[in-house]
């Protein structure tokens, strides 16, 4: 019988194992071997306090990692298939083992949004991709379509001109959602354009992505001119016809999916998947916490999933400490 098990390893999941493992609970870190964390596909972090000069994803996340272990966290790798109420605590089940403990915490992400488009799944993999790190060099002198108009979307399409020839940011609306920072970065870099206005409706090609159809003038027209910033190569899309855009490969960047299906009937969950938790962590089901990208909230960034993490892990061990006492 474990104190806590945590499920995920990104930042929420190792900060709230670092920290149960330092309180002296006997700790179990679960990570899935196919759902990655998506700090650890991210290629560069630069608002992450303590590195000024930025810092990778993949190495942020091992430094984690090492650091927890470090104070005697136990890992495992394994799928989530249910969360089970026991006499004494949760019975944690995977595809292929079962582990007890008396507190959960599920810091288990969310998983890219997809467009849900025709042409999507057919080609995943073989030109659509959600992650520009994993894929990018694949990419090297072609013709790149970018979808979406938030950080993420304009951090990935400012990685990928280091591969493509060109890369079009395809955004539904005529501003973009992204920090200041990140938009004049993209403004300013001429190997990307900005198709406004438009919506994917459709991917096509033979044996691989060769371009992505568009419905423009979705919503109001677009000037071509962002916050002063006049020499970004832009296409204004004005009229209200669907139109093509050659391409090799589409990197979709619309938002994100809990991932949380099995914990359905288990705690509550808003209308989007996300787990309803207070200020403590605390979810519905007695026992159960919940930190990081999973959980309702309204930023979603490492340095927010780790104080989730920190949290989630002190409420915990008052949890703990109030079944020790019964």
């Amino acid at each position: 019988m474990y104190d806590v098990i945590i499920i995920g390893g990104g930042p929420a999941g190792l900060t709230a194992g670092l920290y149960s493992a330092r309180s002296r609970l006997k700790s179990l870190l679960i990570e899935s071997p196919t759902v990655f964390s998506q700090a650890i596909t991210t290629f560069h972090i630069e608002n992450y306090p303590g590195f000024p000069e930025g810092i990778g994803g993949f190495e942020l996340i091992d430094k984690m990692k090492s650091q927890a272990k470090a104070f005697g966290l136990e890992d495992t790798f394994g799928n989530m298939k249910a969360l089970l109420r026991q006499k004494e605590g949760w019975l944690v089940s995977l595809e292929d083992k079962s582990y007890e403990s008396r507190a959960v915490i599920v810091a288990v992400g969310a998983s890219p949004k997809k467009l849900g488009v025709p042409g999507e799944a057919e080609f995943c993999g073989k030109g659509v991709s959600y992650c520009a790190t994993c894929d990018g060099p694949f990419f090297r002198d072609k013709d790149i379509v970018v979808v979406g108009g938030g950080d993420t979307a304009l951090e990935e399409a400012i990685f990928l001109t280091k591969f493509a020839k060109k890369v079009t940011i395809i955004h539904r609306r005529d501003k973009l959602r992204a920090t200041k920072l990140l938009q004049e970065r993209a403004f300013s870099n001429e190997r990307i354009e900005f198709a406004w206005d438009s919506r994917v409706i459709g991917i096509f090609g033979k044996s691989g992505v060769e371009g992505v159809r568009i419905k423009s003038g979705v919503r109001g027209q677009g000037s071509g001119v962002r916050d002063g910033i006049d020499n970004a190569l832009v296409k204004n899309l004005k009229t209200k016809e669907d139109s093509e855009i050659l391409c090799n490969g589409v990197f979709i960047f619309v938002g994100l999916t809990p991932n949380t299906d099995f914990l359905k009937g288990v705690v509550n969950l808003d209308g989007s998947g996300y787990i309803v938790t207070d200020n403590e962590m605390k979810t519905s089901a007695e026992g159960i916490f919940a930190a990081g990208d999973c959980r309702q909230k309204s930023l979603r960034q490492i340095i927010t999933a780790a104080g989730d993490g920190a949290e989630a892990s002190f409420s915990a061990q008052r949890y703990i400490e109030g079944l020790t006492k019964g």
